[in-house]
C-alpha cells in the first residue's frame, strides 16, 4: 500500500477525467491547491492502457487520487457514473492508492471556456480538454477539501 504518512495540504494527487475513449490527467499540490494539466489516456470502452496510466503514476508519486464523477445535472447518476466509479476502484486494486471522488458537473464547459479564451479553437483539441477537466475535477476536490 501507499506510504500516505504525509500531512494534508502536502499532498501530490493525480486526478482523473473518466471518458470511454479517454482519460484526461492532471496533477494537483494540496500545498497550493491548483493542478496542472498532464495529457490523456486511450481508453477503449472505458479501459484504459493500463501501461499509460502507469507512467502518470510512477513519474508523479501521487500519494491518492481523485476521479470525475459524472453525475446529471440533478445529482442522480447515470450509467457514466457507475463506470468510473468501477474505474476508481480498479485504479484502487491495482496501484494500491487511495481513491476520491468529485463531482465533475460542468467542468467539460468550463475546461472549453478556459481552453478557447487562452488560445482560441485551435486550443480545442480532445487531449486538451480532458486534462484540462482533470485540472478542473482536482481545483473543485481541493476546494471542498478545505471546506
Amino acid at each position: 500500500m501507499s506510504r500516505s504518512s504525509k500531512n494534508i495540504g502536502e499532498r501530490t494527487v493525480l486526478g482523473f477525467d473518466f471518458g470511454k475513449k479517454y482519460i484526461g490527467v492532471a496533477v494537483g499540490q494540496e500545498i497550493t491547491g491548483s493542478a496542472s494539466p498532464l495529457g490523456s489516456v486511450k481508453a477503449n470502452d472505458g479501459i484504459p492502457h493500463w501501461d499509460n496510466l502507469e507512467k502518470y503514476l510512477k513519474e508523479w508519486q501521487p500519494d491518492y487520487l481523485v476521479v470525475g464523477l459524472p453525475l446529471n445535472m440533478d445529482g442522480s447518476e447515470q450509467q457514466l457514473t457507475l463506470d468510473a466509479k468501477k474505474f476508481g476502484n480498479r485504479l484502487a486494486g491495482r496501484f494500491g492508492k487511495k481513491v476520491e471522488f468529485q463531482d465533475e458537473r460542468l467542468t467539460t464547459a468550463d475546461a472549453k471556456e478556459r481552453l478557447f479564451a487562452q488560445g482560441g479553437y485551435r486550443n480545442l483539441k480532445k487531449d486538451n480538454i480532458d486534462a484540462q477537466s482533470a485540472k478542473l475535477i482536482i481545483e473543485s476536490y481541493f476546494e471542498h477539501l478545505y471546506d
